[in-house]
C-alpha cells in the first residue's frame, strides 16, 4: 500500500497534516487530515480567577482572538448573572462585526480565494495574495490592505488592541466611545460596504463566470449532506453576537432551535485515536461515522452553515447577494463545500452593513457601559458565531469565581467530522491509477480550506494527558501491532 503525505498542509490557522493511502490499483483507499498538536487551555484555565478568561482566551489563536474574548464575556455575564447595558451590547456587536468583517477578507484574499482568482492548477508560486494581485489587478491588494487597516483600527479603538482586545467586563465593557472615534467607525462602514459589494462583484467575473469553476463549486467532488447550525435572531435571520442555536436537517427543514444553555442537550464529542482534535455530533441523531445523510449525526457551521439555517440576512445589501447566492446554486439548503467562499463574502458585506448601522446609533456613544454584578458566581454558558462557525464557552467555578472547569466547543470542532469526510471524498475523487500531481494535492487542500479552519482552537484535550496510540501495518496495508499508553 502506497502512503502520500501532505505535511505541512497549508493556508490554515495551526497545524496539521493529511495522510493518503492508496491500494494496489493506485486509488485512495483512506485519507486523515491529522492534527498532532495539544493545545490544553481547558484544564490550564482551571485555577484562575473566572473573569481572566477574556484576556486568557484571546492568546488561543491569533486570527480569531476577538471570537474567544467576546465568547467568554459573554459567559462571564451568564456566570455572575448581570445584563449588559444597552450600549454595552451595540459597543460588543459593533466590535465584533468590524471583526467578523476583516476576518472574512483575510480568509478570501489570502488563504482560499487564491485556488479560485489565481486556479487550483496554477503553479503553487502564484496561489497566495501576489497572485491574486497580479490576476485581479494591483489596485485589488491596496483595496484589501487599506480596508483590513481600517477595520482592525475599529479593533483597537474599542478593544484596546487590535489582536488581543482587553474591554470585556461581566456586564459591560470598560470604555464609551468618543463622538471623533464614532466618525471615524461611520467612514470605515460605508468603506467596508463598498470594499464587499467590489468583492463580489469580483467573485462573479472569476469565479462564476469561468464554467470550469462553477463545475468545481458544484459537482460531486466538494458536496456533503449534512445537517447544519448556526444562531438565528428572533425573526430566524443570521447574527453573529447573539441568539439561538438553530439546526436544520440535510434537507433544509428546522431540526432544532435552542438556547446556549441547553447545548449539551444536543452536542456530543466523539474522539479518534489520531487524532488530538474531538469530533462533535448531535446527541439525538447518534454518532454514525464519517458520513453524511439524514441518519448521521454529523453537522457543519461556519458561513454557509449559517445561510442554510437562516431565514435570510438583516441588511438590505447582504439579503440580496443571498438571494442571488441560493437562486443561483438552486436553493436552499447548499451542500456544496466550497460554497462556503461565497457564503463568507455575503457574510463580510453583512457585518460592514452592521457596522455601519451601529455606528450610526446614537446610543453608541453612550457613557453608560456596565452594569456591576452582584450575584455569586457558579456556573456560565456563552456563545457567539465565530467566523469559522458556533464557538461556546463553559465554565463552572467556586463560590469565589475560581475556575473548577471549563469546556470550549469551538467552531472547527463542530466542523471536523465534514473536514475529514470533505478530505477523502476529494482524495477519492481525484487520485486514479497513482496518478498524483501538486495541483491535485491542492484541490485535496482546497476541501479543508473551504472551512477556514482554525486547528490552534481545536485541539484540546480534557484530561490534560496526551493519550498515545502506535498502529504498525505490514507491506500489505494489514494492522500488525497495536500499542497504546
Amino acid at each position: 500500500m502506497r502512503k502520500i503525505t501532505i505535511d505541512p498542509i497549508t493556508r490554515l490557522e495551526g497545524h496539521g497534516k493529511i495522510e493518503i493511502f492508496l491500494n494496489d490499483e493506485g486509488n485512495c483507499e483512506r485519507a486523515y487530515l491529522q492534527i498532532p498538536e495539544l493545545r490544553g487551555f481547558e484544564k490550564f484555565s482551571e485555577g484562575r480567577p473566572a473573569e481572566e478568561m477574556p484576556r486568557i482566551t484571546t492568546m488561543i489563536c491569533g486570527v480569531c482572538p476577538t471570537a474567544h474574548h467576546i465568547a467568554a464575556t459573554k459567559t462571564l455575564d451568564d456566570l455572575f448573572k448581570v445584563e449588559p447595558t444597552s450600549a454595552a451590547k451595540k459597543i460588543r456587536e459593533l466590535m465584533y462585526n468590524a471583526f467578523q468583517a476583516e476576518d472574512h477578507i483575510l480568509h478570501f484574499f489570502f488563504l482560499g480565494g487564491p485556488d479560485f482568482v489565481v486556479g487550483p492548477q496554477a503553479p503553487a508560486g502564484e496561489r497566495n495574495i501576489l497572485g491574486v494581485i497580479a490576476k485581479a489587478g494591483l489596485e485589488a491588494g491596496g483595496k484589501v490592505i487599506d480596508v483590513r487597516k481600517r477595520l482592525r483600527r475599529i479593533l483597537r479603538i474599542i478593544g484596546g488592541k487590535p489582536i488581543m482586545p482587553t474591554c470585556g467586563l461581566p456586564g459591560g465593557v470598560s470604555k464609551a466611545i468618543s463622538e471623533d472615534e464614532r466618525k471615524e467607525i461611520e467612514e470605515t462602514g460605508e468603506i467596508a460596504v463598498d470594499f464587499c459589494k467590489w468583492a463580489l462583484g469580483l467573485f462573479d467575473d472569476i469565479v462564476l463566470k469561468n464554467k470550469d469553476y462553477v463545475g468545481l463549486v458544484t459537482g460531486d467532488i466538494y458536496t456533503h449532506r449534512t445537517y447544519y447550525m448556526g444562531l438565528v435572531d428572533e425573526n430566524n435571520k443570521v447574527n453573529f453576537y447573539d441568539g439561538k442555536i438553530r439546526v436544520v436537517d440535510p434537507n433544509g427543514k428546522e431540526f432544532a432551535k435552542f438556547r446556549v444553555q441547553e447545548y449539551l442537550d444536543h452536542i456530543r464529542e466523539h474522539v479518534e485515536p489520531w487524532s488530538y482534535v474531538k469530533y462533535c455530533y448531535l446527541k439525538n441523531v447518534g454518532w454514525k461515522g464519517f458520513v453524511d445523510g439524514e441518519d448521521s449525526g454529523v453537522y457543519r457551521v461556519a458561513p454557509l452553515a449559517r445561510l442554510n439555517v437562516s431565514d435570510g440576512m438583516a441588511t438590505p445589501l447582504a439579503q440580496e447577494a443571498y438571494v442571488k447566492m441560493f437562486e443561483t446554486l438552486g436553493g436552499k439548503p447548499v451542500h456544496s463545500t466550497l460554497a462556503f467562499h461565497w457564503a463568507r463574502l455575503v457574510e463580510a458585506l453583512y457585518a460592514s452593513e452592521r457596522v455601519l448601522d451601529l455606528a450610526r446609533d446614537p446610543e453608541i456613544t453612550s457613557t453608560d457601559t456596565v452594569n456591576l454584578p452582584t450575584e455569586t458566581p457558579k456556573e456560565g454558558i456563552g456563545v457567539v458565531e465565530a467566523p469559522r462557525g458556533t464557538l461556546i464557552h463553559h465554565y463552572q467555578t467556586d463560590e469565589r469565581g475560581i475556575l473548577t472547569k471549563v469546556n470550549l466547543i469551538v467552531a472547527t470542532t463542530n466542523n471536523a467530522a465534514p473536514i475529514n469526510m470533505s478530505v477523502e471524498k476529494a482524495a477519492k475523487s481525484l487520485i486514479k491509477n497513482g496518478e498524483v500531481s501538486d495541483g491535485i494535492l491542492n484541490m485535496i487542500e482546497m476541501a479543508f480550506r473551504a472551512y477556514d479552519p482554525c486547528m490552534a482552537c481545536a485541539t484540546h484535550f480534557l484530561p490534560g494527558r496526551m493519550p498515545l496510540e502506535v498502529n504498525v501495518y505490514d507491506s500489505k496495508g494489514n494492522l500488525a501491532k497495536k500499542l497504546q499508553r
